[in-house]
């Protein structure tokens, strides 16, 4: 999933003065996004619901069928505090954005109904002008985790102040990742937890884990999202560099992950019979590593689609093979045999094969930061870039969801 999230195109001009406000198209998608984020949630509570009865009880999540009407409301609340907080997100960014007279778009939200757990892939701006100051660049990159944030984290208090207490371990039950933040949030408001019992989120606080998801995504320091634009804002042209440690370290985690899971079930006998399930908790960091090597193509090679550098890894052939991964692990979850994971790995080792000869894994320019002025930050914004990034590291979540 992404935001979520709004990535800055590079910039090509200054704007002496922001351009007249469209807003219709942006309306158009704001209003389909509230239909799909509804739709979303509440076809996911009659789904649980229907999953509880058939099962007898024990699915985390729900502790009885819900009616159509505890549906609407659920739906409603999970709808109207999500929305809150990304629209604070979005928001935090054009104001800052018009207050440094860049010009910028209103927010394009992204209605994404069935295929994303929360109906949205989130929100973009597009900046057509030159981010003049590092002062700027970190106003405008930090302006909108920090007002999000202002928004989940008393949601995420309340909402899971009022969740309930369920059973645990249910078969096919999702478990949320966990962060620091989250970790501190439940030790003061949640309930007590008895053994063999978990929490039932409520849609707020569902909400609330999901707007900090979104925001944990955004700040990950690298190219152009939200975390790329304040580590550059306090490093300056170093953080090119960073940014390329960063990415490669999203590899790691994805074998990491996956090796511990593995690990384990060896380690208890039980063999290689989960190997789809594990790959499955396991695949969020290596779709983001090439997410993000796709987005960094589009913002610095625009032209790389018509006339691709010999040797180059394409950004078609990036997207197709990532998707063509997560397909066939999605396939292999379900039908596991020797010759679906044989295959998975073989196309796993072939794409990073491309990464190394001619993507993101040889020396790029891929996530390089477009240049801003030279002046370092003052004082109290230097406080704010250090205070955005720990946020970073508090929200981090090693396995976002898991089966």
């Amino acid at each position: 999933m992404s935001e979520a999230n709004p990535v800055s195109e590079r910039p090509s001009r200054v704007s002496e003065a922001p351009a007249p406000v469209a807003w219709r198209t942006n309306a158009a998608l704001f209003v389909a996004t509230i239909a799909s984020v509804f739709f979303t949630g509440f076809t996911q509570d009659r789904a649980f619901g229907k999953a509880m009865e058939a099962a007898g009880g024990g699915l985390r999540g729900l502790t009885a069928t819900l009616s159509s009407r505890e549906a609407i409301s659920h739906g409603a609340q999970f709808t109207a505090a999500l929305l809150t907080i990304l629209v604070a997100h979005e928001l935090g960014h054009y104001v800052m954005a018009r207050i440094h007279k860049v010009d910028a778009s209103l927010p394009y939200f992204i209605p994404m109904p069935l295929l994303s757990p929360f109906g949205t892939m989130g929100a973009v701006i597009r900046m057509r002008g030159v981010i003049p100051t590092r002062r700027a660049l970190l106003d405008i990159g930090a302006s909108g985790p920090l007002a999000g944030l202002a928004f989940a984290l008393p949601m995420y208090a309340w909402g899971v102040a009022h969740s309930q207490i369920v059973v645990a371990g249910a078969p096919d039950s999702i478990s949320l990742g966990e962060s620091i933040m989250l970790r501190t949030l439940d030790r003061f408001m949640a309930p007590p937890v008895p053994a063999g019992m978990d929490i039932e989120l409520s849609p707020v606080a569902f909400a609330a884990w999901a707007g900090m998801f979104v925001t944990m995504i955004n700040l990950l320091p690298v190219g152009q999202l939200d975390g790329g634009h304040v580590a550059y804002a306090l490093f300056g042209p170093k953080q090119d560099r960073y940014a390329q440690i960063v990415h490669r370290a999203m590899l790691a985690f994805f074998f990491l992950g996956l090796g511990s899971w593995i690990a384990r079930d060896l380690a208890a006998d039980r063999g290689l019979s989960r190997i789809g399930q594990h790959v499955g908790n396991s695949l969020f960091w290596l779709v983001w590593f090439e997410m993000l090597a796709v987005l960094g193509a589009l913002a610095s090679r625009g032209n790389e689609r018509a006339t691709p550098a010999p040797g180059t890894l394409t950004i078609r052939t990036r997207a197709f093979a990532t998707l063509g991964l997560v397909f066939l692990a999605g396939y292999g979850r379900e039908h596991s045999s020797k010759g679906v994971w044989l295959a998975w790995f073989g196309g796993l080792a072939i794409l990073l094969a491309m990464e190394v000869k001619g993507g993101a894994l040889r020396k790029n320019t891929l996530l390089d930061h477009p240049p801003t002025g030279a002046a370092p930050l003052d004082r109290g914004r230097t406080a704010i870039a250090i205070v955005t990034l720990v946020l970073f590291v508090a929200l981090f979540m090693p396995t976002p969801m898991s089966m």
